[in-house]
């Protein structure tokens, strides 16, 4: 198992006791693994000492607050390029399969384009398959990380960790035409981009919210 991908799931999962009590040993386990460079380290031990100073209470307020009502910041991949598209369902099928066939078998509750699903499915794979799969999403990670940037949000800097992980890095000029075209949440909205291919197979989308995250073992 590649840890850094798996603490970073964990970094951006739903808030818990158990996450909250992690954050103290996050720092050292990035370090022993040395998968990051050192200034997204140091950044990622300053999100962990706030939030695990912070009433979890607060913390869990936060985040459904920030993740779940803002498209610009959506913690569902497809969100991003397929909104509230008919056709989601069966790429989200898709998905799943393509997790089954490299061993990984989600719960009923997992929806698989759930960001922190990603990152633990990445973390079952080498490093260099890992940081290729990461890079056919790279334009949407910094797309998020763009909006939490602006408002100086804490989650940016989990963010930008994942994207220097990455195979590629972001195309700034597609980043900015999928800002650009971002429709607002509305149930009645399409998409009209070409979904992601995980591996060169079928696409996937979902939606979801904060009542359907998936929960995740701790190291």
């Amino acid at each position: 198992m590649i840890k850094t991908y798996k603490i970073l799931s964990l970094l951006l999962s739903y808030p818990s006791d158990e996450l909250q009590k992690f954050l103290l040993q996050a720092e050292e386990e990035l370090r022993d693994e040395s998968l990051l460079h050192e200034e997204k380290i140091a950044e990622i031990a300053q999100f962990c000492k706030r939030f695990n100073q912070m009433d979890l209470t607060d913390w869990q307020g936060e985040y459904v607050q920030l993740f779940d009502y803002s498209r610009s910041v959506s913690l569902h991949i497809f969100e991003h390029i397929k909104g509230d598209s008919r056709d989601r369902g069966q790429a989200m099928v898709n998905l799943m399969e393509f997790y089954k066939e490299k061993g990984m078998h989600l719960t009923a509750k997992e929806l698989p384009d759930y960001i922190p699903v990603f990152l633990e499915f990445l973390s079952t794979l080498s490093p260099s398959k890992s940081a290729e799969l990461l890079g056919e999403t790279v334009n949407i990670m910094d797309k998020i990380n763009v909006a939490l940037r602006e408002s100086e949000n804490p989650y940016s800097s989990i963010f930008k960790a994942i994207i220097s992980l990455s195979a590629k890095q972001p195309d700034k000029a597609i980043t900015r035409e999928m800002i650009k075209n971002e429709k607002p949440l509305d149930l009645d909205a399409e998409y009209e981009e070409e979904p992601v291919t995980f591996g060169g197979s079928s696409s996937c989308s979902s939606q979801g919210s904060s009542a359907c995250k998936s929960t995740h073992r701790l190291i």
